[in-house]
């Protein structure tokens, strides 16, 4: 039964947790819930990737239920995903929604808040393990980000020991080329000038596709295929998965931004093999010498895991090391989260005191990190994305407040004059 359509096209709050894949499909939760009238929803696309996480999104919901005791929230993503069930029971929630659900139009159309569809407990959740598609839906803009996030891939055949997404997103499955190319398209008629490509396991795309082409070859296809795209960025990639093409598509097109963030994880080899990773501390070292040596101008990010189950004081100081030695910029740090029905659940475990000092460490070697390179920005021009309040992104992700009233989605030349706490300080130059 198709839902009674009221307030058609308003738009319904998501509040959206997690990655940069969520952020493209709130998006498309938004289209579609707007479509079929549901903006008297309140949406919390959740995160799972660790407990604090999802406890955000449990205090969230409970805030927003005391703030607005009338407001039917709905709770979706890999959270609602893996465990149903609990997000069901708490007093404050309606309906959950499944990763597969959320995305799919005909959910849309025929869920309604007055019990158009009928479901026991209110639950609308598929066995993600089933699913075999990806969303076709084409995004053409992005409430509040001047960027463009693109889809295209989801899920992972991975198996991380400490790692629950893949049953929240189910196999790794690829969009075609033909349609990310429509996405990205279509995000450009609207004024987007930067697209980044997402995905659960980015460089696992093509896998599932006939000659298995690879990451590399999309991002050239992209480029070639869309000469009016000012700049294309990548989401996080492992490091054990680069190909030939991408490795040539990073040193020679300049329109692919000179940012790279590695899900890299720990710098002991040992922690490494007991999460289940496919790289060692030398290959995470000798990938960061190679792409340097064809893109000088190359920055990178990287994801660490702290306390994870038997790490003693020297593995991590390891990964103190890596950072250093890997010239790591802008370093995520991530307290080792116990996630249930994981193997590394079932491991010796860290304290809570010691896993919170250890993080901590990480953090302080970050902020360094951040600030000696922010150092070797000072005198330099770089091309500005504005996304709001005349603050942007240089082609390596440096954080820049210029010092004019710019609008948003312009890039200007700037001349970085300064640095603090928040980021770089630069003077926009028309003649430069």
């Amino acid at each position: 039964m198709t839902a009674n359509i009221k307030n058609k096209n308003s738009i319904p709050e998501i509040k959206t947790f997690g990655c940069r894949l969520n952020i493209w499909e709130s998006q498309v939760i938004s289209d579609h819930a707007s479509k079929y009238g549901h903006s008297d929803l309140i949406i919390f696309n959740t995160c799972a990737v660790t407990s604090e996480a999802e406890r955000q999104a449990r205090q969230a919901i409970r805030s927003t239920k005391k703030d607005r005791p009338d407001a039917k929230i709905l709770v979706t993503g890999c959270a609602a995903q893996i465990n149903p069930k609990i997000w069901n029971e708490m007093p404050e929630v309606n309906f959950v929604a499944g990763n597969r659900e959320k995305l799919d139009e005909k959910f849309w159309e025929n869920f309604g808040i007055n019990n158009d569809i009928k479901s026991p407990n209110n639950i609308f959740v598929d066995d993600i393990m089933n699913v075999k598609e990806t969303s076709e839906h084409l995004v053409d803009s992005f409430n509040n980000h001047t960027r463009g996030f693109v889809q295209v891939q989801n899920g992972c055949d991975h198996r991380c020991t400490f790692c629950i997404i893949p049953f929240g997103r189910g196999p790794s499955r690829s969009v075609s080329t033909q349609n990310i190319i429509n996405s990205i398209n279509s995000l450009l008629k609207n004024g987007v000038k930067e697209v980044v490509l997402t995905g659960v396991d980015l460089t696992s795309w093509g896998g599932d596709i006939f000659g298995k082409p690879s990451l590399g070859l999309l991002v050239k296809k992209i480029l070639k295929n869309i000469p009016h795209l000012p700049r294309l960025r990548l989401s996080s990639i492992d490091p054990a998965e680069v190909d030939f093409e991408l490795m040539d598509a990073i040193e020679n097109e300049e329109r692919l931004m000179p940012h790279i963030h590695l899900s890299i994880q720990h710098g002991d080899d040992l922690i490494l093999k007991r999460m289940k990773r496919r790289h060692l501390n030398r290959d995470v070292i000798n990938f960061v010498k190679e792409v340097k040596r064809r893109r000088s101008d190359i920055v990178f990010g990287g994801d660490f895991i702290s306390g994870f189950p038997t790490e003693d004081n020297k593995s991590h100081q390891k990964s103190i090391d890596l950072i250093k030695a890997a010239d790591i910029t802008y370093v995520h740090v991530f307290p080792y989260s116990d996630r249930e029905g994981t193997p590394a659940s079932k491991m010796p475990k860290v304290s809570g005191a010691v896993i919170k000092k250890r993080a901590k460490d990480l953090r302080v070697l970050a902020e360094t990190q951040r600030q000696n390179f922010f150092k070797t920005q000072v005198g330099t021009i770089q091309d500005v994305l504005i996304e709001k309040n005349s603050v942007g992104y240089a082609p390596n992700f440096s954080k820049i407040k210029v010092n004019k009233i710019v609008e948003c989605s312009n890039i200007v030349s700037t001349k970085i004059l300064d640095f603090n706490s928040e980021g770089l300080v630069g003077c926009v130059n028309e003649n430069l």
